[in-house]
């Protein structure tokens, strides 16, 4: 069985966007609306490499959790888990109160960590106006509501 790199998890810089950019191509997920300062994103680094990703986009007592990604070396190491719970305590310490997302494949890692489905009328204006909801994601795509305070 391989061994899997140490890790550690900071707040992203914006010389880590590359990086970023990189891993979320890698997983198919989108980059057309990420931004350029990182500063409300997790990643999980080894010595060489940026291998895990979370972000937040803050309105108001909610936030769009997006972004959260694992490098396919590492998936199934519990990374996925440290990276969201890392993402929480942030939201936490901004005053969040309810998180959203919206994803075409992950609703089951998602449900196992107390989110639930809701229908795309129901969300805050403010989440409804974002990229990834607007436009971004598909029509298709599960929309996902958790409280967190």
């Amino acid at each position: 069985m391989p061994t899997v790199p140490a890790y550690f998890l900071q707040i992203a810089a914006p010389e880590n966007r590359a990086a970023v950019v990189s891993l979320l191509e890698t997983v198919y997920l989108p980059v057309a609306d990420l931004p350029h300062a990182l500063d409300t994103f997790l990643i999980s680094k080894t010595e060489t490499e940026v291998v895990g990703s979370v972000g937040l986009e803050l309105y108001g007592n909610y936030a769009l959790l997006r972004s959260l990604a694992v490098h396919p070396r590492q998936q199934g190491t519990g990374m996925g888990k440290a990276l969201y719970q890392a993402a929480v305590n942030m939201a936490l310490q901004q005053g969040i109160r309810e998180l959203y997302l919206v994803t075409t494949t992950a609703a089951p890692f998602f449900e196992k960590q107390g989110f639930q489905q809701v229908d795309r009328v129901n969300v805050p204006p403010a989440i409804g106006r974002t990229s990834q909801f607007s436009g971004i994601c598909p029509a298709s795509a599960t929309v996902m509501r958790r409280s967190i305070s």
